[in-house]
C-alpha cells in the first residue's frame, strides 16, 4: 500500500480555457517522491473524493510536482473542487506516484494526445529529447484556446502538430497511424472516443506497439448481469460470497482483508490481483485483450466471475 503524503499547494496557474496546473511542494522535508514519465498520483480532496492526475513536470526536479487539471463539464466533484475551492497554501493528501503508462524502450515514438491527455505526454517528450530519440506529437483539442502548455510545446518546432478541431476537424488518424512501423512505440492519452479510435487504427500494428492510459471506463465496460459467486482468498483462508449488489472489492473489504483500490472503475490497475483458479469476467478498462484472455489477473473493484468460484491470491 502506498503511503500517504501531505503536500502544500504552492501555485495554481491557468494553462488554457478550463485547465489549471497545480504545483505541489512537500509539507515536510525538502523533496517529493521520485517518479518517471507516465506516472500519476491520487489526490485525496475530501471524504470519498479521490481523483487521479498525471504528473507533467520535470522528473529530475523533486522540489515540487506539477499536475494539470481539466474542469470536467460533468464533474463528479474532483475537478470542481480543484478549480473552485483549492487555494495556494492549502494542504492536500497525495497517494503515489504509480506508473501504469511507463515509457518503454523503442527506436522512435509517436505521441497522440487529446485535450488534458497531453499531461503525461509532456515528460515523455522531454525524456525522448534527453535520450536523443526521434519523436512526433499530434495534439488535438476543441479549439486552440483550450489546449494547454502550447508555448512549452511550440519550442519543439515542427515535431509538434497542433490540431484544433474547430479549424482542422478531428485528428486524421488514418494518415497519422496508417502505416504500421516496426520499432515505433505509439502513446495515446485523451478522451475515450480518441483512445477507442486509436486502438482500432493500431489493430494492424506490431503487437505491443500501442500504449494507452484511460481515466474513464470504456463505453459499456461495466455493463452486464450481476449474479452471486464465491471467492476464496487463498492466503487469508477465507471463502466469501459476492452478492449481486456488491463488487468483489466490497465483499473482500467487508471480510476484513486489505485490498488497495483507487478508481473503483477498473482504469487504474491499483487492485490488480492474481487469479489462482476460476474464470474471471473482466469489466476493467486497464488490461489488454490478451491479458484479459489469459485470465491470470483480475480487477476486483469492478470485475466478476464467469465460473461459480474464483480463487484469488489474497
Amino acid at each position: 500500500m502506498t503511503e500517504d503524503l501531505t503536500a502544500v499547494v504552492a501555485a495554481i496557474e491557468a494553462e488554457a480555457d478550463g485547465i489549471v496546473s497545480l504545483r505541489l511542494e512537500p509539507a515536510v522535508g525538502e523533496k517529493m517522491p521520485a517518479w518517471e514519465p507516465g506516472a500519476h498520483v491520487d489526490l485525496v480532496l475530501g471524504p470519498d473524493l479521490e481523483r487521479q492526475y498525471s504528473l507533467c513536470g520535470d522528473p529530475t526536479d523533486l522540489s515540487s510536482w506539477r499536475l494539470g487539471v481539466l474542469r470536467e463539464p460533468e464533474s463528479r466533484g474532483g475537478s470542481a473542487y480543484v478549480h473552485d475551492t483549492l487555494a495556494v497554501g492549502d494542504q492536500v493528501v497525495c497517494r503515489g506516484p504509480r506508473n501504469n503508462f511507463a515509457l518503454v524502450e523503442a527506436d522512435e515514438y509517436l505521441f497522440v494526445a487529446g485535450g488534458i491527455g497531453i499531461t503525461p505526454i509532456l515528460p515523455m517528450i522531454a525524456a525522448c529529447e534527453a535520450a536523443g530519440k526521434p519523436w512526433r506529437l499530434f495534439y488535438g483539442g476543441r479549439q486552440e484556446s483550450s489546449m494547454a502548455f502550447r508555448a512549452e510545446l511550440a519550442a519543439y518546432g515542427d515535431r509538434v502538430v497542433f490540431w484544433p478541431q474547430d479549424t482542422h476537424g478531428l485528428l486524421d488518424l488514418p494518415a497519422i497511424l496508417g502505416t504500421p512501423t516496426e520499432g515505433t512505440a505509439v502513446y495515446c492519452c485523451g478522451p475515450g472516443v480518441l483512445l477507442d479510435a486509436v486502438e482500432q487504427q493500431c489493430a494492424v500494428w506490431p503487437a505491443g506497439s500501442l500504449h494507452l492510459e484511460r481515466f474513464r471506463p470504456k463505453e459499456g465496460a461495466l455493463d452486464g448481469a450481476n449474479v452471486p459467486f464465491e471467492v476464496e482468498l487463498d492466503a487469508s483462508g477465507i471463502t466469501l460470497t459476492v452478492g449481486a449488489d456488491q463488487t468483489m472489492a466490497e465483499a473482500i473489504e467487508a471480510a476484513g482483508v486489505d485490498l488497495p483500490t483507487s478508481c473503483r472503475e477498473g482504469t487504474c490497475g491499483t487492485c490488480e490481483t492474481y487469479v489462482l483458479e476460476g474464470e474471471p469476467e473482466h469489466r476493467d478498462s486497464y488490461l489488454s485483450a490478451e491479458e484479459q484472455e489469459s485470465g491470470e489477473v483480475v480487477m476486483p473493484c469492478c470485475s466478476r466471475s464467469r465460473s461459480p468460484r474464483l480463487v484469488l491470491d489474497l
